[in-house]
Parts: C-alpha cells; sequence; structure tokens
C-alpha cells in the first residue's frame, strides 16, 4: 500500500490508476487518510456503488438481523409465495416422498 501526502500528490488521477500493482493508493491530508484508490477486480459499477452506499448497508444490516431472529424461508417456499416453478429437483423429491406413501399404504 502506498500513501500520498495531498500536498506532495503532483500526478493526474490517470498516473496513480495506471501505477496500483494491486495494491490501494492512500491520499492523506496532514497524515490523515482523505481518500483512496483501490484496485477493483471482477466488480461492476452497480455492485461498488452498493458495497458503499449507507441506505443500502443499513437495509443489509436490518434483514441480516431479521433473518438471525426470526429463521428464513426455503427457496421452495419463496417459489409457492410468488407462484413460480418448482425447480426439477424439489419435483423429484416430492415424486420420492409420493412414491414412498404409496408403497406404506
Amino acid at each position: 500500500m502506498r500513501t500520498i501526502e495531498m500536498a506532495h500528490a503532483t500526478g493526474s488521477l490517470v498516473e496513480y490508476a495506471g501505477n496500483l500493482n494491486g495494491e490501494p493508493v492512500i491520499l492523506t491530508d496532514r497524515g490523515k487518510p482523505i481518500a483512496a484508490l483501490v484496485p477493483i477486480e471482477s466488480a461492476d459499477i452497480e455492485t461498488i456503488s452498493l458495497s458503499t452506499n449507507p441506505k443500502f448497508l443499513a437495509i443489509i444490516e436490518r434483514s441480516r438481523a431479521r433473518q438471525e431472529a426470526e429463521g428464513g424461508i426455503s427457496s421452495a417456499e419463496m417459489r409457492r409465495r410468488l407462484g413460480l416453478k418448482q425447480t426439477s429437483r424439489s419435483r423429484i423429491t416430492k415424486q420420492v416422498r409420493r412414491r414412498k406413501r404409496v408403497r406404506i399404504s
């Protein structure tokens, strides 16, 4: 990681971005970090913008807390609630259950 004091940052943004070499460059003002230029791999603009959006992060945190407190629902239940077709695995599981019931009866 490189640190550059704002008073000494005379290069262009393009120059700094071109020389990241897989590590971030931290811009400081009197030793205090004020900005970071970081390399991005395997991410799109939407992912980057959401990962730094406080409102989105608050939604995710509330969702995780609710999941922890109340539990969740299976994908099969979600499909049922949304009126979607079941996956082939769900259909196979139901077919196996029906066969077991038929044999027991």
